[in-house]
């Protein structure tokens, strides 16, 4: 265990920043040769935006969808309505949480091109998100009888298994697309090998996700879903103050506003009142400016604001946007929490239809009675 630690922690601290030699970073430097060379051609500007997605993914900065979205224009510019330029749109739109108009843009490329295996993923994100589960799992088979095995779609097939409560079938599944992926996707892989570890985490098999996540920082060092994800191992270890190290150097690296809040969660747990107070309040302000961290908010307000009508007034408008069952469960927080016993419980049963074994969506529910 104590190797586990030292070498964990060596790779967080050699990592204050993400890498520039990543997949994403290779392809925005191949897109734009091809754009230096091809000036006319749409091909190299949506393959830019395309990459600069990926890179938004990789550092959780959302300014690099801005740059896609830039990108994106210049492409149709030149070839108005060119498919690559309009999928690479679509997914600008799922990262900025515009799941409704993401999954419109979808519905339209997949019955213009209806073998395009990344329309699929489009459209199994963009219904999982709006709660439209079936839909999502119908994408998913779709993609499964096109191509039998493929790692996206397998990759897909994992997430929806955990939402509908099969948890050891999306490690399993998980095993199977890591073993595909090439060598030189680093970021895919360790992005497969962290989800495998939360999942093993949550099935209490600590030694096991230590390992899978020892192994996805050595793939890509300050990975921030890796970092984020060794807290997680450390809060359950009550390893509060390694733990509080691992966020704020995720946070440093990718300032993503529900890291912060998590972080000022545990600065509490480690007893540093003063600091977490300094962060929460630093959440608070961005998270209202922003609007993308609304889960965390609803949070806040509940379990440390204690203003269950701010807490609500939020809750009301994500639910306006998506209807997956982390958004109804903070819902039916906030209902509850706001005197709505009876339509908190009605929330919380859509959300328990689909099977999620989440346990503290599970928590939640066993304290209003379900």
């Amino acid at each position: 265990m104590r190797f586990f630690l030292v070498t964990l922690l060596a790779f967080a601290d050699a990592a204050a920043g993400l890498a520039q030699d990543t997949p994403a970073m290779k392809a925005i430097t191949q897109a734009e040769e091809a754009i230096r060379k091809y000036p006319a051609r749409p091909d190299g500007y949506s393959a830019l935006a395309a990459a600069q997605a990926r890179r938004a993914r990789e550092t959780a900065d959302s300014s690099w969808y801005d740059k896609a979205e830039a990108a994106v224009r210049q492409s149709l510019q030149i070839a108005p309505n060119y498919f690559d330029a309009r999928r690479a749109e679509a997914t600008v739109l799922f990262g900025r949480r515009e799941y409704a108009k993401a999954r419109e843009l979808a519905i339209t490329l997949n019955k213009r091109t209806p073998d395009d295996l990344q329309t699929y993923g489009l459209l199994v994100d963009a219904n999982a998100a709006l709660g439209n589960y079936d839909e999502a799992e119908k994408a998913c088979n779709w993609m499964l009888r096109l191509r039998p095995g493929n790692t996206p779609a397998v990759i897909h097939a994992a997430q929806l298994r955990e939402i509908f409560g099969d948890v050891q079938g999306a490690v399993d599944l998980l095993r199977t697309a890591y073993g595909a992926i090439p060598g030189t996707e680093t970021e895919e892989r360790a992005l497969v090998l962290t989800r495998m570890a939360r999942l093993k985490l949550a099935l209490g098999k600590t030694a096991e996700a230590e390992t899978l996540l020892t192994e996805a920082l050595a793939l890509f060092p300050g990975y921030p879903d890796t970092l984020n994800q060794v807290a997680e191992l450390r809060i359950v270890q009550s390893k509060y103050t390694e733990a509080v190290d691992l966020l704020a150097k995720s946070y440093q690296a990718a300032p993503l506003q529900r890291t912060q809040y998590r972080l000022a969660e545990v600065l509490l747990l480690a007893g540093k009142k003063e600091e977490a107070r300094k962060q929460f309040d630093d959440f608070e302000t961005k998270a209202l400016a922003t609007g993308g961290a609304n889960l965390e908010l609803i949070a806040y307000y509940l379990d440390q604001a204690n203003q269950p009508a701010k807490a609500l007034a939020i809750a009301k408008t994500e639910f306006s946007k998506r209807h997956d069952i982390y958004t109804l469960d903070a819902y039916a927080r906030a209902l509850q929490a706001a005197g709505n016993k009876d339509e908190a419980k009605t929330q919380l049963q859509a959300a328990l239809a689909v099977g999620t074994q989440d346990p503290q969506i599970r928590a939640h529910a066993q304290a209003l009675g379900l």
